[in-house]
C-alpha cells in the first residue's frame, strides 16, 4: 500500500486533528476535481479533442458489462479461461494509443487477488484501481471518475475478498508500525454493523464502500442516475475463486 501522507501530518485514528467521515467527502470532492482535471488535460493534448465529445466509448450496457465480469469468473473457476488465447502483442499495438475498459474494479491490494485473472479478461479490458481494504479515498474516487467520464466504463466493482489483513486489523485495532492505521477509520463503520465477523466486516465493508463511491462523486452519481453506470459490491473467496455480488 502506498503512503500517501506527507511526513509532518502523520495522524493516528484517534487524533483529535483527523477530519470525519462528512469532512473527508466534503474535502474529497475538491480534491477529485484537481486529479480529473488533469487527466483531462493529459488526455486532450494528445487526441486534441474534447474528451467529453468520447464518452461511452463500450458498447455494452452496464448490466452486460456486468454479465460479462460475472461470466468471466465463472469461466475462472471453471478452468476454462480464454484470456491466455488472446495476441498479447497485437492487443499491445492496439491499445498503445487509447484504451476503452468496459469495467472498473476497485479491489484490496492484497497479492492473492489478481483482477484480470480473476474475471479471466485480459489488456485493457478492466480499469483496475487497487488500495489495502478496498476503501474510498479522494485519489481513488478520481482515478475512477476518469474511468467513467472519459474512458466509457460502465459498471465499477468494489471488491472484497476472504481473509483480508486489512480487516483483520481493523477489527484487531491493535497498535501497528508506520501509517497502517490510517485504513482503520475507513474500515470502522463496517465493523460497527458487524462485529467481529471477519468475513461479515469484509461483505460490508465492500458494500459500505460502494455506497460512498456512489454518494461521494457527482460525476458517478449522475452516470448511474442517467442509467449509463452501476456501482456494485462483490466478495472473492480466494479458496474457491468465486465472486459472490452482494446485495
Amino acid at each position: 500500500m502506498s503512503d500517501t501522507t506527507s511526513s509532518n501530518q502523520l495522524l493516528s485514528p484517534t487524533d483529535s486533528r483527523r477530519p470525519s467521515r462528512r469532512n473527508f467527502l466534503r474535502g474529497s470532492a475538491v480534491a477529485v476535481a484537481g486529479v480529473v482535471t488533469a487527466g483531462l488535460a493529459v488526455e486532450t493534448s494528445r487526441s486534441f479533442v474534447d474528451p467529453y465529445s468520447v464518452l461511452a466509448q463500450s458498447t455494452l450496457t452496464p448490466e452486460a458489462a456486468l454479465k460479462e465480469l460475472m461470466d468471466g469468473n465463472g469461466r475462472f473457476v471453471s478452468g476454462k479461461t480464454t484470456a491466455p488465447e488472446h495476441d498479447v502483442a497485437s492487443l499491445r499495438r492496439q491499445l498503445e494509443e487509447k484504451q476503452e475498459p468496459f469495467a472498473a474494479v476497485l479491489s484490496c491490494a492484497d497479492s492473492r487477488v489478481p483482477v484480470e485473472i480473476v474475471f479471466d479478461q485480459t489488456f485493457g479490458q478492466l480499469f483496475v484501481t487497487r488500495v489495502a481494504g478496498n476503501i474510498i479515498t479522494p485519489e481513488i474516487i478520481g482515478s475512477l471518475e476518469y474511468g467513467v467520464a472519459v474512458l466509457g466504463t460502465k459498471v465499477i466493482l468494489v471488491l472484497g475478498h476472504s481473509n483480508c489483513g486489512a480487516v483483520k486489523a481493523a477489527v484487531a485495532g491493535k497498535s501497528v508500525p508506520g501509517q497502517i492505521s490510517v485504513l482503520y477509520s475507513h474500515i470502522q463503520p463496517a465493523v460497527d454493523e458487524a462485529g467481529h465477523d471477519y468475513k461479515a466486516v469484509t461483505k460490508a465493508n465492500a458494500k459500505i464502500q460502494a455506497k460512498l463511491l456512489s454518494q461521494a462523486s457527482t460525476v458517478i452519481a449522475e452516470k448511474i442516475k442517467e442509467g449509463q453506470l452501476k456501482v456494485v459490491a462483490g466478495y472473492y473467496d480466494i479458496g474457491s475463486g468465486v465472486v459472490t455480488l452482494l446485495t
